[in-house]
């Protein structure tokens, strides 16, 4: 396990960006106690159906505020009002915004000190994504969204949930530019390949035959910032839409997610089409699984050997970096790195007529 700064990243340990921190779902069963970014974290739904994501501690007495299930009030149901959530130990209310707006035995004003601090949250394609900036700088790009989740011809994603991986998210990120590990991790050989990079969002657009699936495999790959990945993929007649997510726990450890978004066979989706999803979702994770297993047993790539035929490594690292940097340093990574990068020894997705992109959100 390495950390950010052993990779060059900074000056900040955590990026900036929208990141999974749940599925929607979970927050069925009542508020929950995460941790992301090196910090623990209270999130519950509020009764407008908004999720809330704050500081885990209350102000008072340092009490977790979502960790307790043998406090009367968390029993009884009583912990949430309106949007708002009841400290387990002495009951002070924290509003959506992290401020506390009542003390029960208390009749004067609540002490603005005793605030926490509170996350930019959205719930968007069945996951709670939360803005996660460590300067405290509100959202500069909007969470990624396909326009696909609402239409009913598709088969929306249940995430698998894949746990804590002890790998640092550069690692996970590194695959972006990693043409030549597609043949040997999974089968499926680089025909053509190039990347783009604009902004906050680094493309891939590649294809070749792959092993897994018996058939050519054309994908067009995005992150939209550091920790949201999407990727369409299109076989025969199969139209998915894979998800990737990798979010920071600690410094050195990231927790992953996994979904797929499947184009079924008639204006609404069929029965036959929930189990196909099924299938194609378990096929994908078998494929991603390699890259999974080839990260638990690796030691930190500090420093790419790079060949010229390899991928632009440097690059997408490049374009990583700006998530850690200061607003000035992200605009000059940002100016440094946008525009189309080939890897030699592969044509480019041009030449060999990729034309899966009408439509996609980038």
């Amino acid at each position: 396990m390495a950390t950010a700064a052993e990779y060059g990243l900074g000056p900040n340990t955590f990026p900036r960006g929208w990141f999974i921190v749940a599925e929607s779902k979970e927050l069925d069963a009542g508020p929950m106690a995460v941790r992301f970014w090196g910090r623990d974290l209270a999130l519950y739904r509020g009764e407008s159906g908004k999720p809330v994501l704050l500081d885990a501690y209350c102000a008072h007495m340092g009490t977790h505020l979502t960790a307790s299930t043998s406090a009367m009030i968390v029993k009884n149901g009583e912990q949430i009002e309106g949007d708002s959530i009841r400290c387990p130990y002495h009951g002070w209310r924290y509003n959506e915004h992290g401020d506390v707006d009542d003390i029960p035995y208390h009749d004067g004003p609540c002490p603005k000190s005793a605030s926490i601090r509170s996350y930019p949250v959205v719930d968007n394609m069945g996951c709670v994504m939360a803005w996660f900036d460590p300067d405290g700088r509100e959202p500069d790009y909007d969470a990624p969204f396909l326009k696909e989740w609402d239409d009913p011809q598709w088969v929306n994603w249940e995430l698998d949930h894949l746990g804590v991986l002890k790998i640092h998210s550069q690692e996970i990120l590194d695959n972006m530019a990693d043409c030549r590990h597609l043949g040997p991790t999974h089968g499926a050989p680089s025909e053509y390949f190039e990347n783009e990079i604009k902004d906050q969002v680094y493309v891939q657009r590649q294809g070749g035959p792959m092993q897994l699936y018996g058939t050519y495999l054309y994908t067009t790959t995005w992150y939209t910032g550091p920790g949201i990945l999407l990727s369409k993929q299109v076989w025969g007649d199969t139209v998915v839409y894979e998800l990737i997510a990798n979010t920071p726990v600690d410094d050195g450890e990231t927790q992953c997610w996994h979904g797929c978004l499947y184009k079924g066979s008639a204006a609404e989706a069929t029965a036959e089409d929930k189990a196909a999803a099924k299938e194609i979702q378990a096929g994908a994770l078998e494929a991603f699984g390699a890259d999974f297993n080839v990260w638990a047993h690796k030691r930190p790539a500090l420093k790419i050997m790079q060949m010229k035929t390899d991928g632009p490594f440097r690059t997408g690292r490049k374009w990583y970096s700006q998530f850690f940097a200061t607003p000035e340093d992200a605009a000059a990574i940002r100016a440094e790195v946008n525009g189309t990068h080939p890897t030699q020894g592969l044509i480019s997705p041009a030449e060999a007529k990729h034309s899966i992109d009408e439509g996609l959100p980038i």
